[in-house]
C-alpha cells in the first residue's frame, strides 16, 4: 500500500468542509474511484482552476494531451478521471486524489486495442512527480493571475457573479500562493532521481512536511502497488518494508499523507474502501495458457516460490531481511525508528491514534496474485518482466521505459524497449541511487524449461 506521501497542493485554505455527500447508491468500486477521503478541503485545488490548467498552461505538460499526457485515465462520460474526487467546500467545489489516484492499472492486448481498468491495480502509467511539477509550473507563469484564467474559465463555462468575485478574489491568489509554497518545500526532490511513471516517494514528503522532521539525503523511490486481496495481508506486513500491519491504520495514514488532516479525514469513506479492498480479486491474464506446461510450474512454484508467496507459505506477509533478499536499501533507509516514533504520536486523543508504526529490517514477501499484472518488479520497479525477474541482475535490462501500457505475453510484462515505449513512457535507468535491479536471485539458478513452466503458471495465479 503506497499511496502514501504526495502531498500535492497546500493552498491557503479560507474555509471547512461540508458534510461528505451520502455514497448511497454508488457501488464500492466507484466509490474507489471517485469517493473523498477528506481531502479537498485541506489540500484540493478549486474546481474551475483545475479545469482550466491543462488549456491554458499545455506548454508545461510533458507532451501533448491534457491531464491525460501524465497518464490519467478517463472513463467514457466522466467529468474527472479516475484518483480524483470533486467535494464541496463551503459552496464551491474542490478537486482532490484519492486511493485510486496511484492504485489503477491500465492494459491493453495490442497497440489497437482497447485499453483495460483495473481499479486497485498498481498505476504503473501514472506520472504524479511531472504532475506535481507541472502545478508548481502553471503557478510560476505570469498567466496565473486572475484576468487571464477568468477569461480561459469563461471559455469552458460560466461562473455567478459571485462564483467569479471569489475566483478574482480568493481562489486563484491563494492558490497560486499554496503552489509556490509548496514548489519550494519540495524542492528537495530535484536533488534525488526522479520518480518516473508508477513511482513515488511515499515517506520523504511526509517526514519533512507533517513530522517536522530534518531533511536527510535518503531516497525512497518506489514503485506503486497492486490492493487486490488485501484480506490476505491485513495483520500482516504492509508497505513494501512492512512498516505497518494494520490495513485501518495504513488507510488513515494515506490520506493524511496526502493531505487530510485528523480532523478532516473521512473515516467512513475508508472504512468502505478498506472493505472493498480486502474483497477484491485480481484480473484473469487476458491470453491462452498452456495447460500441461503450468501444472509443471505449479510443482517448481511449490518447491521455490510458494514458502513466501503462496498465500498460506510459512514466510507470506513477512519481512525477509536485506541481507537475504539483496534487493535496493534506499527504499528501506528512509524509515527510521525515530520515523516510526513520530508518526505514533499522529492522531493523539483520537479514537484510530497510530500504535502499529515501525522499522524493520528488509521488505516484505507479498502474495502471488495477479502478478502477472504487476510489473515492472521488485519494489523500486527495477526489472520490467516476469522472464527477466528470473535472470541473474546482470542480465536484467540495465535500462528500459516504463509507463507504456501495452502488454507483452512473450516476457510478461509491459512492452518497454519500443519506440511506442519511448514516446509513451519515461526512461528508467538501473545505475541511478535507488534504483539498482540487483537482489532476489530465487529461481535464477533453474533450468530454462523450469523457468519457462513457472512463468506459465504464475500467469494463472
Amino acid at each position: 500500500m503506497r499511496f502514501l506521501g504526495l502531498a500535492l497542493v497546500s493552498i491557503a485554505c479560507v474555509c471547512h468542509s461540508l458534510a461528505s455527500p451520502s455514497a448511497q447508491g454508488v457501488s464500492g468500486e466507484d466509490h474507489f474511484k471517485y469517493g473523498s477521503v477528506g481531502i479537498e478541503s485541506q489540500e484540493g485545488l478549486p474546481y474551475w482552476i483545475w479545469q482550466v490548467l491543462p488549456r491554458l498552461f499545455a506548454d508545461k505538460l510533458p507532451k501533448p494531451g491534457g491531464y491525460e499526457s501524465l497518464g490519467f485515465v478517463w472513463e467514457p462520460g466522466r467529468e474527472l478521471p479516475i484518483g480524483f474526487s470533486k467535494k464541496n467546500v463551503f459552496g464551491s467545489a474542490r478537486v482532490a486524489i484519492n486511493c485510486a489516484f496511484c492504485h489503477t492499472a491500465t492494459y491493453r492486448t495490442a497497440p489497437n486495442a482497447p485499453r483495460v481498468i483495473v481499479p486497485g491495480g498498481a498505476s504503473h502509467q501514472a506520472a504524479p512527480q511531472a504532475y506535481s511539477r507541472f502545478l508548481e509550473a502553471a503557478a510560476a507563469d505570469p498567466r496565473f493571475n486572475a484576468s487571464d484564467m477568468l477569461e480561459a474559465i469563461g471559455r469552458m463555462g460560466r461562473l455567478s457573479w459571485t462564483e467569479s468575485l471569489l475566483y478574482r478574489t480568493v481562489y486563484i491568489p491563494a492558490t497560486r500562493r499554496g503552489l509556490n509554497r509548496h514548489r519550494d518545500e519540495f524542492s528537495w526532490m530535484e536533488q534525488r532521481p526522479a520518480w518516473g511513471r508508477g513511482r513515488i516517494d511515499p515517506l520523504n514528503p511526509f517526514k519533512y512536511r507533517q513530522l517536522g522532521q530534518p531533511m536527510d539525503q535518503t531516497i525512497g523511490n518506489s514503485d506503486m502497488t497492486p490492493l487486490w486481496s488485501l484480506g490476505l495481508r491485513d495483520g500482516r506486513a504492509l508497505h513494501w518494508d512492512g512498516l505497518n500491519p494494520s490495513l485501518d491504520e495504513v488507510l488513515i495514514s494515506s490520506a493524511i499523507g496526502n493531505g487530510a488532516s485528523v480532523k478532516s479525514v473521512d473515516l467512513d469513506s475508508l472504512q468502505r474502501i478498506g472493505a472493498w479492498l480486502r474483497e477484491l480479486k485480481p484480473p484473469r491474464y487476458p491470453y491462452p495458457t498452456d495447460a500441461a506446461l503450468a501444472q509443471a510450474g505449479a510443482a517448481v512454484f511449490a518447491a521455490q516460490c510458494a514458502a513466501c508467496h503462496a498465500p498460506a507459505g510459512a514466510r507470506m506477509g513477512s519481512v525477509i531481511p536485506i541481507e537475504e533478499v539483496g534487493t535496493d536499501r534506499h527504499r528501506l533507509d528512509t524509515w527510521s525508528a525515530a520515523s516510526a516514533a513520530a508518526f505514533n504520536a499522529v492522531g493523539e486523543g483520537r479514537p484510530w491514534q497510530f500504535k502499529s508504526f515501525r522499522k524493520t529490517d528488509g521488505y516484505v514477501a507479498m502474495p502471488i496474485v495477479g502478478v502477472w499484472l504487476n510489473a515492472p518488479y521488485l519494489h523500486n520497479g527495477s526489472v520490467p518482466s516476469l522472464t527477466d525477474l528470473l535472470e541473474p541482475p546482470d542480465q536484467r535490462p540495465a535500462r528500459f521505459y516504463r509507463g507504456y501500457d501495452v502488454y507483452d505475453p512473450g516476457r510478461v510484462g509491459f512492452v518497454s524497449e519500443s519506440a511506442d515505449a519511448r514516446a509513451a513512457g519515461d526512461l528508467f535507468e538501473t545505475n541511478q541511487p535507488g534504483n539498482a535491479n540487483s537482489g532476489h536471485l530465487y529461481g535464477t539458478t533453474l533450468p530454462p524449461e523450469q523457468k519457462a513452466a513457472l512463468i506459465e503458471y504464475l500467469k494463472t495465479l
